[in-house]
């Protein structure tokens, strides 16, 4: 009988590949689950606890060839540092924030966008994506013709043409007469 290998690996069934990906993964695997129940128990909030593992992962894989290259290094040790650190930092941020809340107080009841907001919103994710970006950079954004150019990286013409196209399209879009053809000839001027 002979002897099937699989994908990513050898006939000897040992992992092929970078080895830092593998000892990462094995770690990973090892691990997590743990740290995420120990970060909890401090923490009290489950979706924060992952959330903080999960961060300190994705800073270890960046840096996993200088954590595991000295040969007394604690990957598992720098994790959950970092995952206790993250935790420590965002609940600073809360407390920074719940202490202003306190000092402030809230600033009134908030109200839901208003109609007019809502239609317009609606009518902007009606456009095409360069049209609805030239708007909302131009109008809202308060960039010029030539900032918008060079942040879309686009001749001014095509902003230009792009806004002009969306004004049309919008006005159309918020028109209280419904019929395009209609003669509402101060929204095309809009």
């Amino acid at each position: 009988m002979s002897e099937e290998t699989t994908p990513g690996s050898d006939s000897d069934g040992s992992s092929v590949g970078p080895p830092a990906r593998s000892s990462f993964e094995a770690v990973y695997a090892a691990t997590a689950p743990r740290l995420i129940h120990q970060l909890y128990l401090v923490i009290g909030d489950l979706s924060e606890a992952q959330d903080c593992v999960q961060e300190a992962y994705a800073r270890a894989w960046s840096r996993w060839d200088r954590i595991t290259a000295t040969g007394g290094g604690d990957p598992v040790g720098w994790v959950k540092t970092t995952a206790y650190r993250l935790a420590v930092s965002r609940w600073r941020h809360f407390s920074a924030g719940l202490r202003a809340l306190r000092r402030h107080g809230v600033t009134g009841d908030p109200q839901g966008p208003n109609p007019d907001t809502v239609a317009v919103r609606d009518a902007l994710a009606a456009l095409p994506m360069n049209q609805r970006m030239a708007l909302v950079l131009y109008h809202i954004g308060d960039l010029t013709v030539d900032e918008i150019a060079a942040q879309l990286d686009v001749p001014s013409g095509t902003v230009k043409a792009r806004l002009a196209r969306g004004r049309k399209a919008l006005a159309t879009l918020l028109a209280d007469d419904p019929d395009p053809s209609s003669s509402n000839t101060e929204a095309s001027y809009v």
